[in-house]
This record gives structure tokens, C-alpha cells and sequence, in this order.
């Protein structure tokens, strides 16, 4: 990476993993020890970052585990520069679980989505019998565990989203395996009293990745824009850690279950005329709305730790500030326009 582009990165992980007074409050009250299992992912390395930040501001010299197979988006180096102690680790292999050190917090973020569509072996064993393998050996801990929107159905823009309260529905296979996996972490707190909390997030924004970098470039590049999936909710990704930090505090038996995602549901369409002012651009569409969309009402977890401070329009201007300044991008398109579930 050039120079330039790794002094951007360096600024904008600084600013996604820089913790609320809130969210080192709620460390205050954590017993020692951390773990964050699935560690090398998308978001990973930023709740490493906001847990070893808030720590230091408390004057505590905790351990955070970093465990993952580090195969994927953050290489282990990067971890063990922040005072990480990394452990590689397949966690869908019994015995390297039983390796992991037992702590009392433990955030579990591992799993697999993209090119599972035509591999439901691959889903049940890293969506389902994983979780199942991580929450019995972790079942002393506090557990946050990631899960999605997607296990909610399709619905209506105008319903302001599905609540923690409504049915759980999942359309395709992946989605299917997300309700599998949290599915473990009920019969976990069944059979071992275990005590989680299970996170239904969408979607996170960075300004290397997410749902307005995939617009974005469409926008930028003059393709066109699929309307098909005519909504969506988004959340600055520094903002859904504070929530999914502080909401280890409430991990109870039966899971606490919270959606984490924005406070509007936002229409793609104005989305990409909104990126098209920014580039200077006309924007091209193609299909129409349909009438439903993947959705959630985060209202619950707004009352219990605030609004979302960032507003889409500022993270509109941190992408397009981004891509014209050359910033490097994952190269992990969300797909968040696929209907059929599959990935």
C-alpha cells in the first residue's frame, strides 16, 4: 500500500474505533479478559482497536484475544501491532476451539456469507455447527454474537422495519444458516444457563466497503443503478461498535436480542442522485422499487444508548471524499440488492 493511501486507512481506523465516554463506561463494569473470535472479518479489527482504547483510557491492562484464521480482510500482524494476543484458529474445528482461552466477554463474529450460494455443506458447518461448537465452550462467558437482518422477511418501506418482537423468516440459505446460528446461542442458554446477546446489524458503512461504496462506484463509473431493492437501512460502523460494545452489558438467558442499524429507511434511488451531486454525474436506473425490502426498526437500541450520531449525509461525504482521494477499497461488494438470498 502507497504511503498515501496507508496514512488514509490509519486516520479513518482511528476514527471508527474511537470509543464513546458510553461505551468505555460500559467496560468499567467488565470483568478482565476479552476475546473478539472471528477476529480477521470486516469489523474486527475495529472493536479490537475500540476495546484495547477504551481499556488503556481505564488505566486496565487486559488481555484482548484476537482469534481467527487471519485468511481474509486484516492480516494477524495488524492485530498484534495494537497489543492483541492473536491466536490462529479454525473455529470450525473442535479441537482448536478447546485451545481458545476461556474469558468471561467474548464477542463472536465468525461465519461465512459470499460464494455460499451453491454450498449449503459450507453454511451448515461454519453457520451452524460453529456457533454451536463456540457457544458450549465459551458457556461461562457473556457472549455478543453477530448475526443479521436478513433472518427477518421482507417488508413494506412504510412499516418502518421488522422489530426484535416479529417472526423470523429467512429467505435463502444464508439467511437460513444466520437463524441456525443463532440458534445456538438459545440452546446455549438453555442448556448452560450461557448468557449472549445476539446483534441483527445492517447494514455497516466504512469508506472501504458497504452498501454506499457499492453505489458509489456504480455512480462514479457511469453504470447503471438496480432499483430493484429500492431500500435500505445503513449505520456508520463506528457507531454500530458502540452499540454492540455496550450491549455486552446486557446478555442475558434467553439471548437479549437488539437490531443495530440507522434511523431511517432510505430509498437507493435518492441515494445514488445524492452520490451523483457529490461526483458530478448523471445516474443511470434501471428496474422499479418493488414494494418490499430487507429492513429493521432499531428504535430499541436507539432508546437504550442514543440516536446514531453520524447522519447519512455526512457518511455520503466521507465516501465520496474517500474514492476521490484514491482510497483502497476491499473489493467486497455487498450485494445488498440480491432478493433470492442467495450469495
Amino acid at each position: 500500500m502507497e504511503p498515501k493511501q496507508q496514512s488514509l486507512c490509519e486516520a479513518l481506523d482511528h476514527q471508527i474505533s474511537t470509543p464513546s465516554e458510553a461505551t468505555v463506561e460500559s467496560i468499567r463494569e467488565r470483568p478482565k479478559g476479552f476475546a473478539v473470535l472471528g477476529a480477521g472479518g470486516k469489523m474486527g479489527f475495529h472493536l479490537c482497536l475500540m476495546l484495547r482504547k477504551s481499556l488503556k483510557m481505564l488505566g486496565r491492562s487486559d488481555t484482548v484475544y484476537a482469534v481467527s484464521r487471519f485468511s481474509s480482510v486484516r492480516g494477524r500482524q495488524e492485530f498484534d501491532a495494537i497489543g492483541c494476543e492473536t491466536i490462529v484458529a479454525d473455529l470450525s474445528d473442535p479441537d482448536q476451539v478447546r485451545h481458545v482461552p476461556r474469558v468471561p466477554n467474548v464477542f463472536f463474529m465468525a461465519g461465512v456469507k459470499f460464494g455460499t450460494g451453491n454450498d449449503p455443506d459450507l453454511l451448515q458447518r461454519m453457520n451452524v455447527a460453529m456457533p454451536r461448537l463456540v457457544a458450549e465452550h465459551a458457556r461461562e462467558a457473556e457472549i455478543v454474537a453477530f448475526s443479521t437482518g436478513c433472518v427477518y422477511s421482507f417488508v413494506a418501506p412504510e412499516s418502518g422495519g421488522s422489530t426484535e418482537a416479529d417472526e423470523t423468516k429467512p429467505i435463502g440459505q444464508y439467511a437460513n444458516s444466520c437463524r441456525g446460528r443463532e440458534q445456538a446461542f438459545f440452546h446455549a442458554g438453555r442448556e448452560f444457563g450461557t448468557r449472549s446477546a445476539l446483534i441483527r446489524l445492517n447494514y455497516s458503512i466504512d469508506c472501504r466497503y458497504g452498501v454506499l461504496v457499492d453505489l458509489a462506484q456504480k455512480v462514479a463509473g457511469g453504470h447503471d443503478v438496480d432499483v430493484t431493492m429500492g431500500y435500505v437501512n445503513v449505520i456508520w460502523q463506528g457507531d454500530a461498535l458502540q452499540y454492540i460494545v455496550q450491549s455486552l452489558s446486557h446478555a442475558s438467558a434467553p439471548p437479549f436480542v437488539l437490531n443495530v442499524t440507522g434511523s431511517e429507511t432510505l430509498s437507493v434511488r435518492e441515494l445514488a442522485l445524492q452520490l451523483g451531486k457529490r461526483f458530478g454525474k448523471t445516474v443511470n436506473f434501471v428496474g422499479e422499487e418493488a414494494s418490499t425490502a430487507w429492513l429493521n426498526n432499531a428504535e430499541k437500541s436507539h432508546a437504550m444508548f442514543g440516536s446514531p450520531p453520524t447522519t447519512i449525509d455526512t457518511m455520503l461525504d466521507r465516501v465520496v471524499d474517500w474514492i476521490q482521494k484514491g482510497g483502497p477499497l476491499m473489493g467486497k461488494p455487498t450485494h445488498f440488492e440480491t432478493r433470492d438470498g442467495s450469495y
